[in-house]
């Protein structure tokens, strides 16, 4: 919430002010890049292996301080308490990854030609950047400026208004681990700030996750001065449940992909594609795991989904499963906002499903699961690739060939078969069509941004040196 040139970061449990910052000023937000360009000089300078021992002393920072850095994840955005202590863990994770491999991913690779020496070099780019969302505070972050700073370029984050805290205590922890002055900065404000540093001259690229409308801006901007842009945006996976599935684990999976984060994560699975054969089977113990979720305060251990992270949030998705039902739709469990204090909802499972509604043409950020029964294979793969979004997949069948040859038919950047759909850096991450743009991870995201630069040489004729 901002108000006259201040933010105020909510929490979403009770609705409360946890605290209130001063959005920067342009001129401020100018200052940081020139910092940051600074400060990019000397940083690229740096040997490769010396950079990976500074993200190794921020993976020690990370894990040393993560029960703290976990409760204001929580105050902030809602995760349950046990969901935000494993982002931390996976921020430290990705740290130790790229810190053992990154020297590897960006060796200069020698191309035979019939020149003395041809080399491929990957150099950084410069300032880089990084507009990120409120629903892994600190995960997103880290994917992000890892790799960017690991290949010798400096980043500047301009993180959510939801989540200033996070941000705060993230460039925290760059200072603790030893990192040089300006080599990662906050920038604090609202979408305002996000574009003047977009569009400032000093800033070479822009990594972004976000909302789809929020990526298409940012590249609009970016664009104007041929910046290079990665854009993760939004997804609705499809989760498609084949005859021959195991349905004891997959419905208890499905419940996890849809519920982790509260729904809220663009990775979540949101459209439940069901052969007709064991529909009827899978929905009533899809129904049993979700119902044994546990709703309520997010400071609880026991807790599995919390609240949603502001209240229109709530409000849009209470709307998207009304407009089902509107329109035939048939609540199996949940469907209604959860008295009391903060930006509870039930977890909700709808069936009896059809592209009338908004349920299953818009992306679904929150604890709601719309089913579709359809009759074969091939119309389970349509359904899965009728949508504008192709960030992730998974496809559920005790047949390897069968999961391996669907995996190639369904058209998303991730595809999983008997697993819900996570991260990982060792694999690239990213989406196609609305999803969005580049990959993150893997020695693929380390090379977004740098220079794959040729370099040649070529021997002086010893009759040249002659005359």
């Amino acid at each position: 919430m901002s108000n006259k040139g201040k933010i105020e970061t909510i929490n979403p449990t009770t609705g409360g002010v946890i605290s209130s910052y001063e959005s920067m000023s342009l001129d401020k937000i100018e200052l940081i890049t020139k910092n940051a360009q600074n400060a990019f000089e000397k940083w690229k300078k740096k040997e490769i292996l010396e950079r990976c021992d500074y993200i190794r002393d921020l993976s020690k920072i990370l894990s040393k301080n993560k029960d703290r850095y976990a409760r204001i994840v929580t105050e902030e955005m809602g995760k349950p308490i046990t969901q935000s202590i494993a982002e931390i863990d996976k921020c430290a994770l990705v740290c130790e990854y790229y810190s053992e491999n990154a020297e590897a991913f960006l060796r200069d690779e020698i191309v035979p030609t019939e020149f003395r020496k041809s080399f491929i070099s990957f150099e950084p780019l410069g300032v880089v950047a990084g507009i990120m969302p409120w629903n892994f505070p600190f995960w997103q972050v880290m994917r992000y400026a890892v790799p960017t700073l690991i290949a010798g370029n400096v980043a500047v984050l301009k993180h959510s208004s939801v989540c200033i805290g996070s941000a705060l205590q993230i460039e925290g922890a760059f200072g603790e681990s030893g990192f040089p002055e300006n080599v990662f900065q906050c920038v604090i404000g609202d979408y305002k700030a996000g574009e003047a540093l977009v569009l400032s001259h000093k800033v070479d690229a822009v990594s972004v996750t976000g909302s789809v409308n929020t990526g298409k801006r940012v590249a609009e901007l970016a664009a104007r001065g041929l910046k290079k842009c990665v854009l993760e945006l939004g997804g609705s996976d499809p989760f498609v449940v084949l005859e021959d599935a195991d349905l004891n684990q997959t419905a208890h999976l499905a419940a996890q992909s849809r519920l982790l984060n509260t729904g809220q994560s663009c990775i979540a699975a949101k459209r439940f594609i069901v052969v007709k054969e064991v529909a009827d089977k899978f929905s009533k113990l899809f129904t049993e795991n979700v119902e044994a979720e546990v709703v309520g305060d997010p400071m609880n251990p026991k807790t599995t989904v919390g609240p949603l992270v502001r209240e229109s949030q709530r409000q849009t998705l209470m709307n998207q499963v009304q407009d089902a039902t509107s329109k035939g739709g048939k609540i199996l469990t949940g469907g209604k906002l959860v008295a009391g204090d903060g930006y509870f909802y039930e977890p909700t499972i709808v069936s009896n499903t059809n592209h009338k509604m908004v349920i299953l043409n818009e992306e679904v950020f929150g604890p709601a699961a719309p089913i579709i029964v359809v009759d074969s294979e091939i119309d389970a793969i349509w359904e899965a690739n009728n949508s504008e979004f192709g960030l992730g997949a998974s496809i559920w069948t005790s047949k390897f060939d069968r999961g391996v040859r669907l995996a190639r038919e369904i058209r998303s950047g991730v595809v999983r078969v008997n697993e819900m759909v996570r991260s990982d850096p060792r694999l690239p991450f990213g989406g196609i069509k609305s999803s969005g743009l580049g990959r993150e991870l893997s020695q693929f995201g380390t090379r977004e941004f740098v220079n794959v630069k040729s370099i040649v040489v070529k021997d002086i004729s010893h009759k040249l040196l002659v005359e």
